[in-house]
């Protein structure tokens, strides 16, 4: 047991320090990140030292059940890449200046407008996707405006990890603690609207008062005029998701799995843009592009946590750390440790962790507990950049954009914006279970 637990921390304090000092090393002319590899030599640690059968993780990999990581990865790779494709077709960029030109010149309004888009954006797609989307828009139209790009980047990320609770689809921590426990899609939305529109509200009313000296600054340029140049491509993309949301919403009711629904429709896309590029006599170049930007790195980073976790499962851990929380008020006891706990090893591995915690509850206890913890996994990205891919990846985004946001400001802005919107969400979580 000990054996396992050393292995497991030593494997996340090792990968929290590569992505705070070192989170890429060069290879040749490209560079990668080390997050995964850390985790990745974890996993081949904890395999070596037979703290995994490996009849155990071939159970556990063919599994034939929901909680397969295989199919949670094909489930949440498919919804990227089809979010993917229709930003290289231009669809979010285009409605990120749409909304920009309704606001005007005016700031608050322009504020109030983007938090929406972004909000409405992320329930049906990707939180990573808009914010990685967004987020070079946003810094060089303040740029050329000559207004602080802060408090509408910092809106953008609240945003996007606020809403992203409100649909499984909107952040893979959802997926797999979703699956893991047969949470249909439309059970899941039933329950966590309520809870996910207060946290937006108030999360925007806070956003408000931080920032609303700030919006009464002029605007001294108009944003900029995207149009789309390839609208029968735009078309299908867009019908592909709508399609696929539905399927996913009614799957469940009718035999067929969530994974095998958006791999469907991943292959419906890439088929349809292959035949359009065919007629045009030209290599679909979109493809090829969506598959360059897709997050590959997550494949080993997930597939090697969930080995380290089975390590702990397998010697018991995780049964003895279930025990000493207990069943007493699960919603409150599990959200507050998931919010934390994923800024000491990230939402991704918080969530394989506390998957199998979970079990130990009561029968009764055990939903209350994995919604819950879903929304840790979620607002807990608020709190620091540790807390989730997302902020990692856009916190180095802001520097390439020459945009400064230091840590010690990232948490003032978290603890300020999270820690209300925690309490909100676990109080209606309580009502409404």
């Amino acid at each position: 047991m000990l054996t396992s637990v050393i292995i497991a921390a030593a494997t996340c304090a090792l990968m929290i320090a590569s992505i705070l000092f070192f989170p890429e090393i060069p290879l040749g002319k490209r560079k990668i990140g080390t997050y995964w590899i850390i985790v990745l030599l974890g996993a081949v640690l904890m395999l070596a030292t037979s703290q995994v059968p490996l009849s155990s993780l071939a159970a556990a990999f063919t599994d034939s059940s929901a909680v397969n990581p295989v199919k949670i990865l094909v489930l949440f790779l498919s919804m990227t890449l089809i979010s993917i494709f229709l930003d290289e077709v231009g669809f979010f960029r285009y409605l990120a200046s749409r909304a920009l030109r309704f606001a005007g010149g005016n700031q608050k309004k322009m504020f109030l407008v983007l938090y929406a888009t972004v909000s409405f954006l992320t329930v049906f797609t990707s939180n990573d996707i808009i914010v990685l989307t967004f987020t070079p828009f946003l810094c060089y139209f303040a740029k050329n405006a000559h207004i602080d790009p802060k408090p509408y980047l910092v809106a953008e990320f609240v945003a996007a990890n606020t809403m992203s609770m409100m649909l499984m689809i909107g952040n893979p921590t959802n997926i797999y603690i979703a699956t893991a426990y047969r949470i249909g899609f439309g059970e899941y939305f039933l329950v966590m609207a309520l809870p996910t529109l207060a946290s937006a509200l108030l999360s925007l009313g806070i956003l408000w008062l931080l920032f609303h000296k700030k919006l009464s600054a002029p605007i001294s340029a108009e944003p900029e005029e995207v149009r789309l140049e390839d609208k029968p491509l735009l078309i299908v993309g867009v019908s592909v998701l709508a399609v696929c949301t539905l399927f996913l919403i009614v799957g469940p009711y009718i035999g067929i799995e969530m994974w095998l629904v958006s791999l469907c429709a991943l292959l419906l896309l890439l088929l349809t843009v292959t035949v359009i590029g065919i007629t045009r006599k030209r290599l679909p170049r979109e493809i090829g592009s969506t598959l360059k930007r897709a997050p590959w790195q997550l494949v080993p980073f997930v597939l090697s946590m969930f080995v380290l976790i089975l390590g702990l499962a397998e010697q018991g851990v995780t049964d003895k750390i279930g025990a000493a929380l207990g069943s007493v008020a699960p919603i409150w006891t599990y959200g507050g440790l998931s919010y934390l706990a994923a800024n000491l090893i990230n939402n991704i591995p918080m969530s394989v962790l506390f998957c199998p915690i979970l079990s130990g509850l009561p029968e009764g206890a055990r939903l209350a507990g994995a919604y819950a913890t879903i929304v840790g996994s979620n607002l807990g990205a608020l709190l620091t950049p540790i807390g989730a891919l997302a902020g990692i990846m856009w916190i180095a985004l802001l520097k390439r954009q020459g945009v400064e946001m230091r840590y010690r400001e990232f948490v003032l802005y978290g603890v300020a914006v999270s820690l209300p919107s925690l309490a909100l969400n676990l109080a209606l979580l309580s009502w409404i279970l």
